[in-house]
């Protein structure tokens, strides 16, 4: 007998109705992606589960690959057998002699997803606990704290017999809540907020604002980094690198400079809402988190996105530096963030930012300059590249 499937766990998907499916489709397809280097694998799914053969591929890389798919509440390595009782009872016993040593607990958790098969769950799990204890030595039941949990899942097609659970990411899977374009700086807060956005399901597109020569290369490459990073939960991601030198050289000019900073971010959130429509998206994606920067208090994000109305996503708007840094940290993309290579939000700072600027004011100064030429000389230069993730970067070495 031998582990040779996946047994994947749905969580928030088990919840939908009609529209199970396409919820179901999306996570295969999604799982597919991230899996496309193990050329062996088949897949299979039903209404609540997702079943992969290995057919010699190897688990311990696999399952580091299936950690970070959302959608996946869990997921166990599987012997799969026909769904008769002799047999049933013959896996259970085979695959637990396999995983455990003697003095190690058990119990039997079935379940009878084919309300056809003859025995109840209460009786299937006597019958095999019965069985295992009658054939092995040193074994014993603990049905609280058990070392194992023999999970046997009965269904029409087979029956699958588990000992170890992995879990999942969680969240609904990535691109069943439609596009949205996130703003990616090279700080923490924006990767981290794209994270958030795909764990409910949201398909991510980057916008990066590039402003050579007072941002370079690496600071560019930076921002790629930083999207391969978050690649691993979705499979792949498209950037779009936008020329913003000219737009922004000429808000330093005409703006005074306590407005710069609001004028700035206003033309950034323009731009990507004409990406936005352009994909297709729903929603534009921030960092922001309310008060944290003079242009993410109420009054500025009052002022600032007063230029569309697209709804604007803000996962991050009541976490503090210290979460959003440890939630970098968990999905890697800390050491990318903290490489001292600036992006076009700092290279322009002023030193005394309008923290409650008057959205009439900003409108005013704006009114004297032509920006629509700019922004279409900007996304007509547009830069689109898709990333995927790599296991090196090239800041390899340098943190």
């Amino acid at each position: 007998m031998q582990y040779d499937h996946i047994l994947i766990r749905f969580g928030e998907i088990s919840t939908k109705g009609r529209n199970r499916k396409q919820f179901v489709d999306r996570l295969k397809k999604n799982i597919q992606l991230v899996l496309q280097p193990f050329r062996m694998l088949t897949y299979t799914s039903t209404r609540d589960r997702i079943y992969i053969k290995l057919n010699g591929e190897p688990y311990s890389e696999i399952k580091e690959k299936l950690k970070p798919v959302f959608g996946i509440q869990s997921f166990s390595l599987a012997v799969r057998s026909k769904s008769e009782l002799e047999e049933i009872k013959t896996a259970a016993l085979e695959t637990i002699k396999e995983a455990a040593v003697p003095g190690d607990t058990f119990k039997v958790s079935a379940r009878r997803a084919d309300k056809n098969f003859p025995v109840p769950a209460d009786e299937l799990n006597r019958e095999i606990g019965g069985h295992i204890l009658r054939n092995t030595e040193d074994l014993t039941v603990n049905v609280r704290k058990p070392v194992y949990d023999v999970r046997v899942e009965v269904r029409e097609e087979a029956t699958f017999i588990t000992t170890k659970d992995e879990l999942g990411a969680g969240g609904m899977p990535a691109g069943t809540s439609g596009r949205g374009m996130l703003m990616l700086s090279g700080g923490f807060d924006s990767p981290v907020a794209g994270y958030l956005c795909m764990k409910r399901g949201v398909e991510i597109e980057a916008v990066h604002f590039f402003s050579p020569p007072y941002t370079s290369e690496r600071a560019k490459q930076k921002v790629l980094d930083l999207a391969a990073q978050l690649t691993p939960y979705c499979g792949s991601m498209l950037v779009h690198i936008v020329p913003f030198t000219a737009i922004q050289e000429l808000i330093h000019k005409q703006v005074p400079e306590n407005y710069t900073m609001t004028s700035t971010r206003r033309m950034m959130l323009k731009i990507t809402d004409a990406i936005r429509s352009k994909r297709e998206g729903l929603a534009i994606i921030t960092g922001e988190s309310i008060g944290q920067v003079a242009s993410q208090t109420l009054h500025s994000m009052q002022a600032i996105n007063e230029v569309t109305s697209t709804p604007v996503l803000r996962p991050l708007l009541s976490m503090d530096k210290t979460d959003i840094m440890e939630l970098a940290k968990k999905i890697d993309t800390h050491d990318i963030s903290i490489l001292p290579y600036e992006d076009c939000c700092t290279v322009f700072t002023p030193a005394a930012p309008k923290t409650k600027p008057k959205l009439e004011k900003v409108e005013r100064f704006e009114s004297f300059v032509d920006f629509d030429s700019l922004i279409k000389e900007a996304l007509e230069n547009m830069e689109t590249i898709k990333v995927s993730h790599s296991e090196e970067s090239p800041f390899a070495g340098l943190l």
